[in-house]
């Protein structure tokens, strides 16, 4: 089961990002707030997304893929955008060291701006749904290499020891950006590592 997920979803990434090599894909805007050695702090404004909660096993990327191919209420095929986004479900509630006990997880990919939540499509499987992230100030560590799980979670660490050493106050627990294909160049590759924070 976790092979065949990780099979379909280099296969479909594959495809989305090496059909596009020849253009840029929307990316959502953001302000440099500031810049540290290591990382920066940036400043989004709300964000339109379509989302899928998953578990480690259930890729859910094929939801997603699924979505912007047409299967929404108009049939549109919606513009692949950058990144594709990975973050643990938040139980707002719960501390952030406790908020993610059952293993959810949420993908999400951003829709192009020029869609408002009332007139982007409706995704037709109840799994997805349209949501708006809400801005904010996030720190964020871009690195390249492999777009695995321990490169990740490496950086995130890394990112992590950054903002307790310059006393920043984390609100949630990480996300994974990813903005090339898994046939790019690991050195040629862009991930990020971000934390959203506390900024006064």
């Amino acid at each position: 089961m976790i092979k065949n997920s990780k099979y379909y979803l280099i296969i479909a990434l594959f495809i989305i990002f090496n059909t596009n090599l020849s253009m840029a894909l929307e990316e959502p805007a953001y302000k440099i707030i500031k810049s540290y050695e290591g990382y920066e702090i940036r400043k989004y404004d709300d964000r339109l997304a379509v989302e899928v909660e998953f578990r480690s096993e259930d890729s859910g990327f094929n939801y997603l893929f699924n979505y912007i191919s047409g299967e929404n209420t108009t049939s549109e095929k919606i513009s692949m955008t950058a990144p594709v986004t990975q973050s643990a479900k938040i139980d707002m509630t719960a501390p952030v060291t406790q908020s993610n006990k059952d293993g959810k997880m949420l993908m999400q990919f951003f829709l192009p701006s020029k869609f408002t939540i009332d007139t982007a499509p409706t995704p037709k499987n109840k799994r997805v749904k349209l949501v708006i992230i809400e801005g904010g100030y996030y720190a964020v560590l871009k690195y390249s290499g492999r777009n695995s799980d321990k490169n990740y979670l490496n950086r995130l660490s890394e990112l992590k020891d950054y903002l307790e050493k310059d006393k920043i106050v984390m609100l949630d627990n990480g996300t994974k950006a990813t903005f090339d294909g898994p046939f790019t160049l690991p050195i040629l590759r862009r991930n990020e590592a971000m934390i959203k924070i506390k900024w006064n």
